[in-house]
């Protein structure tokens, strides 16, 4: 079963629809209650909070104490389980690694591209999708730990994505050495640029350009593997 936690933070790439519970201002005293059931709700509860300090205040702007407050819980709970910001962070991303991405298979490349585009266009224009991106990006990865945290964890996603690509080189729409990544790289980056830098909406028809120019762009070859050249 998802956790709240795990609802919550599907902003990075499209699962389930986002859902996020506030705690009630109760705390959650860690030495009343049962340990196998505690821990469950304390790490549920601590995450979610985690992703919503995130939402609002940006990450230069949550702190431990923010979370544990809105968590409801005693921040030397949080502090003995996380001890810092960024382990919280990476805590509450690496929940994604334990769901898996629904990845299209229409048999046609550029359907398959144009649906997955459209997802992630409709989470990260969420409420909740587009302040966790933002915040996520407000300062996050100028932490050495978060940000290589996050390279193994976009590894592990685009395993997850891959297939879509690797189908097509097998049906024979692409040259055999297409870089399955750099397609799937060039389909969310266009959105991310309009959400992020030029603030311009993220609409399913920009979604379907991204896709189509990444699928136009693989056809075409260019992201053909490089060999080195013979001087390197």
């Amino acid at each position: 079963m998802l956790t709240p936690a795990h609802r919550y933070c599907n902003y990075l790439l499209p699962l389930l629809p986002l859902h996020a519970r506030r705690r009630g201002p109760s705390m959650i005293d860690d030495a009343t209650q049962r340990p196998g059931g505690r821990t469950a709700r304390v790490r549920a509860a601590v995450l979610t909070a985690t992703l919503q300090e995130l939402a609002q205040r940006g990450y230069a702007g949550m702190s431990v104490e923010s979370v544990a407050q809105r968590a409801g819980v005693h921040k030397t709970t949080v502090y003995r389980r996380w001890a810092t910001k960024p382990n919280l962070l990476m805590d509450a991303i690496a929940t994604l690694a334990e769901t898996k991405i629904s990845v299209p298979d229409t048999g046609d490349l550029a359907e398959d591209l144009r649906s997955f585009a459209r997802t992630i266009a409709t989470t990260i224009t969420g409420h909740d999708g587009g302040a966790v991106v933002r915040g996520l990006f407000s300062g996050a990865t100028e932490s050495s730990e978060v940000r290589d945290f996050l390279h193994g964890f976009w590894a592990g996603r685009f395993a997850q994505v891959r297939p879509m690509v690797e189908r097509a080189i097998g049906r024979g729409e692409l040259p055999t050495d297409t870089d399955a990544d750099e397609v799937i790289k060039h389909v969310g980056a266009p959105l991310y640029y309009r959400l992020l830098v030029t603030a311009e909406a993220v609409t399913s028809e920009a979604a379907e350009l991204a896709a189509d120019s990444a699928v136009a762009a693989a056809r075409a070859g260019v992201f053909r593997r490089r060999r080195p050249s013979s001087g390197d």
